[in-house]
């Protein structure tokens, strides 16, 4: 956030370091214009006022993995304020603030590789100075599921704007939840705990659900809660006690002496919002309105930009298909990618396969064969129809013959059928799509064969 150091995850300890992130007397910071911009996206993409002036502060408090001694943080004049998170069963969480910092390092409790530390922890301080913007919510979330759904919206507005690559695993999204109880009734908010550092939505809510019902047990009993910073077991389920939580006035915030305010002009806020792409929420109402999409699927199809610009490349490619390549797309695409490492196949490819079933050329389970095929073929979709001998018969001559064949040999469903049993006639169309080897078209050969049982 204040120095050139790289910010890379994996990299080995106490690599991506230098005097400046270190600490190290008689250094200066410098404000990274990059990460500033991509703040004042995502602010603006959260529907926050973007504030023209705001201020670094130094944040004192001792910690191992805190060289300095001291936070570059943003306190009582952040970057951004108000805006709000929409959830996705309808509402929205409002937002606080939006401010910009820099990060500590890590404490490792085992050392790289495997094996315990007795006694000892090391620090890796490549992570100090990475740039973090902070949001934080209003105190209006009312469930462990909740909060997860607002995390989970928030991580696409992440990934949309580019403001983050949103990987938790690697911790470029952290949650620290907060959660407090009040009597029914009141409007007061009792005393609130903190579980650090939540990786993984799953793990946000297992830890509010734990910690709501930790709480209660000591209410009931007529006990106090008290507050501060807990962590979450993922193992147990559980959060355990880590420290006391500091006040604000514990952490003797001032404005970092070394930093002028940072001043944005309307020109450069304006920049920002001209980059800002269309939104997951208003993307998914668009599929629904211009394609004719279901919720569950306009939000599924909507959920990545990289899914929804493949989804719209296909359509492009075969515009009367948008309903059917959207099936395509949620279930061959996504499984075939959720199965293996693969290459993704041509949005256009995709719609010239899913063309094809739509004029009766091909059928369904011919289709997914060639897809298949496709995969990992430089052939066209009719090429390969050709090569693999899939393309539908529609030859009236041809189903004749077939539908003839089929009722000579299976008289007693033929029989049947003329009887009144209407499911025998179902039969009968998979004997002439045997025949077919699959290359018939069922519904014109269920034609042939009505009008010759008739």
């Amino acid at each position: 956030m204040f120095c050139r150091c790289e910010n890379r995850f994996g990299a080995e300890p106490n690599e991506l370091v230098c005097p400046v992130c270190l600490g190290y007397p008689g250094t200066l910071p410098v404000i990274n214009q990059h990460a500033v911009d991509l703040a004042t996206r995502l602010a603006l993409a959260l529907g926050c006022v973007v504030e023209r002036r705001s201020v670094f502060a130094r944040k004192n408090y001792f910690y191992p993995d805190l060289p300095k001694g001291y936070q570059i943080s943003q306190y009582d004049e952040p970057l951004a304020e108000g805006g709000s998170v929409p959830l996705p069963t309808g509402g929205n969480v409002r937002l606080h603030r939006i401010h910009l910092e820099e990060d500590a390092g890590k404490l490792l409790h085992e050392v790289p590789g495997g094996g315990p530390l007795p006694g000892r922890s090391l620090v890796d301080f490549n992570r100090c100075g990475v740039p973090l913007v902070e949001i934080v919510t209003e105190p209006e979330i009312r469930s462990p599921e909740d909060a997860q759904a607002c995390l989970q919206t928030l991580h696409q507005i992440l990934l949309y704007t580019g403001a983050s690559d949103g990987n938790m695993e690697e911790g470029s999204l952290r949650c620290d939840a907060n959660l407090s109880l009040r009597p029914a009734g009141s409007d007061a908010l009792g005393t609130k705990t903190e579980v650090k550092n939540l990786n993984s939505f799953r793990h946000v809510a297992r830890a509010l659900g734990y910690e709501r019902e930790r709480q209660l047990h000591i209410l009931a009993a007529g006990g106090r809660v008290e507050q501060e910073t807990r962590s979450f077991e993922p193992a147990s389920g559980v959060t355990r006690s880590l420290r006391s939580k500091e006040e604000a006035h514990d952490y003797r915030y001032f404005p970092e002496p070394d930093l002028r305010p940072l001043v944005l002009t309307e020109g450069r806020i304006e920049r920002q919002a001209e980059l800002l792409p269309e939104l997951p929420w208003v993307k998914s109402a668009r599929f629904r309105n211009a394609y004719g999409l279901r919720a569950e699927e306009a939000a599924l199809l909507s959920g990545s930009a990289s899914l929804a610009a493949y989804y719209e490349r296909a359509v492009a490619a075969h515009p009367t298909g948008a309903k059917s390549i959207a099936n395509w797309v949620m279930t061959e695409i996504l499984r075939e990618l959720k199965q293996q490492d693969v290459q993704l196949i041509a949005p256009e490819r995709l719609a010239a396969i899913v063309a094809l079933v739509d004029s009766g050329e091909l059928s369904t389970t011919a289709a997914k064969d060639v897809l298949s095929e496709a995969w990992g073929s430089e052939e066209s979709p009719d090429q390969i129809v050709d090569r693999l001998g899939l393309r539908q018969v529609r030859d009236d001559r041809q189903l004749e013959a077939w539908a003839d064949a089929a009722v000579a040999a299976n008289g007693k469903a033929a029989a049947a059928y003329r009887d009144g049993r209407k499911q025998a006639l179902g039969y009968l169309v998979g004997q002439v799509m045997k025949a077919s080897r699959g290359t018939a078209e069922p519904q014109a050969a269920r034609e042939i064969l009505r009008r010759k049982l008739a």
